[in-house]
């Protein structure tokens, strides 16, 4: 069975055409918003070639493929066409707040993940080559390679706006106006000027001398841009409803831009930077008092938010501490519960007999340890619940022993084997032991709790 028929099957399974509100996809699962989720068969979806596992979760069905995952979406977006995008047919009972939270996340972060990861790992080998003084922190090829890295991160506003505007059902191009309102330069000045308490600084400008607009650096920020695209989406159907057909063309988007961009200046962007800071001071709070216990629960959490889909909610909060902090310690905690997954899966690897298992065990275990644990946990450890819980134990151990030691991590990074060089510093050999720890644990773990009969038997 070819691909092709499979997503073909898939569409089926899900109800047909008719039965889908929307499809999106994360790194590696097709996510589909149905109008009845009783006419899924999740059975026979889990029986078709390259399907890992399927789940429905917090009012989203998902289909787990792999790194493969957006060729398979761009192949159903060949089949379903414009449906994948259109509003929903019919009205779904209420969600709730923690599943419209999900899906807007992973919704928003699941596209533009590739961009933020390359250039993480480019920020990471980068900080590697300074560090162990292969090229100078000062030459012309650290710059370059620099704003490579950094562009995008920069300018992650306008990437999250265009990624917003999708999910919220928007113009895209209104929301990137938004977001250039909230990166303009003469902002930007203002708030590094404040910043450096500069004399003549201001903490506002003023609009008619009426209107105060906070002034605040935007650069990076994640709340202000999502919370702005949000009301934006609002604000254009409002005024496209009350506008004559007539003046539409021109009026609505002038109307929507200004209104929209207001919200976002006076309100939203003041607002969301004060929660962005307030969700970082409720985590280092947390760390403040106890940084191995704060570790000890977000590992132990980890593995458990990544097979319910819940693992984008930390992705916010770690974008936010490096806008506002320049470092992270939530990230390396994620990097050792990738470890831990890898190393129960591969215990698995060893321990079974059949080769056909072996194949896809060993592969699972591989993509684990190169940070992407969806085929892992879902392949794997679901099948083996002692090994799971042997993954989740030693995420928690090692992420507790990180957090001790203080390690963190100065730009975003996808968390596999290869960030390493990201962490070479004065905490690289804490992050190298926290690696070694939870890669070893879980394999020990899994290999005395499932033990080689009771794989067999699987």
């Amino acid at each position: 069975m070819g691909t092709q028929e499979a997503i073909n099957n898939i569409i089926r399974l899900v109800g047909g055409q008719g039965n889908i509100n929307k499809v999106w996809h994360c790194m590696t699962r097709l996510r589909f918003d149905l109008i009845d989720d009783n006419k899924v068969d999740q059975t026979e979806i889990k029986k078709l070639p390259g399907v890992l596992g399927a789940q429905l979760q917090s009012d989203q069905f998902q289909v787990i493929v792999g790194p493969k995952v957006n060729s398979w979406y761009e192949q159903m977006l060949s089949v379903l066409g414009n449906q994948a995008d259109a509003p929903p047919a019919t009205a779904k009972g209420r969600k709730s707040l923690v599943s419209l939270f999900m899906d807007t996340v992973s919704g928003v972060f699941g596209p533009i993940v590739p961009a933020i990861a390359g250039a993480g790992m480019i920020k990471g080998l980068l900080a590697g080559l300074i560090a162990l003084k292969v090229v100078s922190a000062k030459s012309d090829t650290v710059m370059v390679i620099d704003l490579i890295a950094s562009g995008v991160f920069y300018f992650l506003p306008f990437f999250l706006a265009v990624s917003a505007a999708k999910i919220f059902k928007t113009n895209e191009y209104l929301a990137a106006a938004v977001a250039a309102c909230l990166m303009y330069p003469s902002l930007i000045d203002a708030a590094k000027a404040l910043a450096a308490h500069q004399e003549g600084a201001v903490s506002a400008l003023w609009l008619m001398n009426m209107i105060p607009i906070s002034v605040f650096n935007y650069a990076s920020s994640v709340i202000p841009v999502i919370f702005s695209v949000l009301a934006l989406s609002y604000i254009h159907r409002w005024v496209d409803s009350i506008m004559p057909d007539v003046l539409k063309t021109v009026f609505t988007p002038t109307l929507t831009l200004f209104l929209g961009a207001l919200a976002a200046l006076v309100v939203i962007g003041p607002i969301g930077i004060w929660l962005g800071k307030g969700l970082a001071l409720f985590i280092e709070g947390l760390f403040g008092v106890s940084a191995s216990f704060a570790g000890l629960i977000v590992g132990a959490i980890r593995p458990v938010a990544i097979l319910t889909g819940m693992h984008h909610a930390m992705t916010p909060i770690a974008l936010q501490n490096f806008s506002d902090r320049g470092y992270d310690m939530l990230m390396p905690m994620m990097f050792m519960a990738n470890m831990a997954i890898a190393g129960a899966t591969f215990a698995i690897w060893r321990l079974s007999r059949d080769r056909q298992e072996r194949t896809v065990t060993l592969s699972a275990a591989i993509s684990a340890l190169l940070g992407i644990t969806e085929p892992a946990l879902f392949g794997v450890l679901t099948r083996y619940k002692k090994a799971f819980i042997a993954a989740t134990v030693a995420s928690s151990l090692a992420s507790a022993f990180i957090a001790f030691f203080g390690v963190r991590l100065y730009g975003y990074i996808l968390s596999s084997i290869f960030s390493l060089p990201a962490y070479i510093g004065p905490y690289f050999i804490f992050a190298l032991s926290g690696v070694v720890m939870a890669l070893v644990l879980s394999f020990v773990m899994t290999t005395v709790l499932v033990g080689r009969e009771q794989a067999a038997e699987k």
